[in-house]
Parts: structure tokens; C-alpha cells; sequence
């Protein structure tokens, strides 16, 4: 699955529709990116133009891999005109059943009529979302790891009635991209947001309790346990609006285990949202994290 004419059409222009974005093109699919706040799509590829701008000053690309990527990135301005003759629909919009549905049924009219139309949410149900755009079969999860360009993994999640068709298709597009996919069934959390967030939570939690200070806990996880990065700065990474959306879902959905902790529901009121509002467990500046003094 490669090639320039194939169309990829990423609805939803945050950190995740922009590091989808960014890994797409560079793969060589034509990738039109969309979101609802004006500019932001224009904004985005800006972002990635200097993302690989640095990749060709540290030389791990080439300037023609550069410029040949960021041509075949365009912002659209509705769904429509980016999802039209599309693929491969990749909705990256934040956790709001409503709003995927919304723009799912949006896409399916100008995508191809046998268009992969996915979602890049990391709890909500693809069953559910099958169900209500009535393309179920067609409608999968393609779960990527933030920040996408880097991370391995791709996480495709499989609703009741999605086919195998769909699956296959899935599978191909994460060879293309250079990924290494895995098969879940759909279920509140799929298998790697449960695990993260239970995980994420309970670091919170030593936090609340003054265990440790957020610097020590994730020196815990990545010297004692070698993750590439510990559970609080992952989550201002992600960002904690996002993580509390994710637990208030599978507590929801699952049960007393994913309450969230009430140091998280404090901190996104007061907006400290991680590092795209420069302050969550650690300072943010430049793009790098500081230790909070305590």
C-alpha cells in the first residue's frame, strides 16, 4: 500500500492528527489534514515542516524526503474536501462519541465507497460508532502512540460487525507506515489504554499521597522497569484533559478500579493541561520537561 495517489484524509489536526499527518506523508500517501478551529490545520503542517526540518539537521532524513513529504500535505477546509476520494479516513478529533459519529458520517460521503473509516480514540466503542455511522464494517480503530513518528506501535481495534475485509486493509496500511500493529477486540480501553491509564493513575495517586515526588516515580518505571518514559511525564505528554476523559470513560465502563484520582480532576480545572499548556507534573519549555520544585 504505498504510493503518492492514495489518499489519506486525517480529521482532526491536535498533537495526534499532526503526528498521523506528518507519518503518512512521509510514507508517501497524498494527506489532507482537517479540523474545525480555523488555521489549525494550516498550523499543523507548519509544525511538521519543522519537525522535519530537524530531522534533516540531525541528518536521519534527506531534504528531498523533506520537501517531497511536505508536498503531498494540504489542510482542507471541511471534511468533505479532505476526505474526497480518500482511502483511508483517520479520525483524530478529542474523546466525544457525538463528534466522531458527526464526523464520520461527514467523511463517508466523499471518501471511496470502500474506504477504511477510522478512529484514532484510544477508549470510546468502534462498535458503537459502527453502529451509529451505519457503515459498521467498514468503521475500525487505528490507535496510534504519541508522538506517532516515533512510537512503534499501532493499535487496531476490530468492532463487532467490522469485517475482515476492513481488518486486512488496516493491516496493510500499518505495514505502509511502517508500524507494528496489533489485533485487539473491541472493549472499554482495548489493551493498551487500560493498561496505561491504570498504570498513569496510580503514579497520580503516589503523587496525592506525597510517596514520591513525579520526577522520582517515572525514574522508578524507566530505571527499574526500563520504559522509555515513566507514567507522569507520558501523561503530560498526552495530556491530563485527555487522560481524565479516558478514566472517567473506563470507570464508567468497568469499574471503581479507574476512578480518577482527585489530584487530576484539580489540576484540569486549573488548566494545567501538560506540556501543551507548559505546566502538568513538570515544567515545559522549548518542548523539553523541567522537574517541578516542590
Amino acid at each position: 500500500m504505498s504510493g503518492a495517489r492514495r489518499v489519506v484524509a486525517v480529521l482532526g489536526a491536535g498533537t495526534m492528527g499532526q503526528g498521523i499527518a506528518q507519518v503518512a506523508a512521509t510514507r508517501g500517501f497524498t494527506t489532507r489534514v482537517f479540523d474545525a478551529a480555523p488555521e489549525k490545520a494550516k498550523l499543523a503542517i507548519e509544525a511538521i515542516d519543522k519537525q522535519l526540518t530537524k530531522l534533516v539537521e540531525k541528518g536521519k532524513i534527506q531534504t528531498a524526503e523533506r520537501s517531497d513529504a511536505l508536498s503531498l500535505l494540504s489542510a482542507a477546509t471541511t471534511v468533505r474536501d479532505a476526505s474526497d476520494g480518500a482511502e483511508i479516513v483517520i479520525e483524530a478529533a478529542p474523546e466525544s462519541m457525538d463528534l466522531k459519529v458527526k464526523i464520520l458520517n461527514e467523511a463517508k460521503a466523499a471518501a471511496l465507497p470502500t474506504a477504511v473509516l477510522a478512529s484514532n480514540t484510544s477508549s470510546l466503542s468502534l462498535t458503537e460508532l459502527g453502529a451509529r455511522t451505519g457503515e459498521a464494517h467498514r468503521v475500525i480503530g487505528l490507535h496510534f502512540f504519541n508522538p506517532p513518528p516515533v512510537m512503534e506501535l499501532l493499535e487496531i481495534v476490530r468492532g463487532l460487525a467490522t469485517s475482515q475485509a476492513t481488518v486486512d486493509a488496516a493491516l496493510a496500511f500499518a505495514e505502509a507506515l511502517e508500524k507494528s500493529p496489533i489485533v485487539v477486540n473491541d472493549s472499554p480501553g482495548f489493551a493498551s489504554s487500560r493498561l496505561g491509564v491504570m498504570l498513569g493513575a496510580e503514579a497520580i495517586r503516589m503523587v496525592e499521597t506525597g510517596v514520591a515526588t513525579a520526577a522520582d516515580i517515572d525514574r522508578a518505571m524507566e530505571l527499574g522497569y526500563r520504559h522509555p518514559m515513566g507514567p507522569l511525564k507520558l501523561t503530560d505528554l498526552v495530556g491530563l484533559d485527555v487522560r481524565l476523559a479516558i478514566l472517567e470513560h473506563l470507570h464508567k465502563e468497568v469499574g471503581e478500579q479507574f476512578r480518577p484520582p482527585p489530584l487530576l480532576r484539580t489540576m484540569v480545572r486549573a488548566g494545567k493541561l501538560g506540556k501543551k499548556t507548559g505546566e502538568g507534573f513538570y515544567v515545559w519549555k522549548d518542548g523539553a520537561p523541567s522537574p517541578k520544585r516542590n
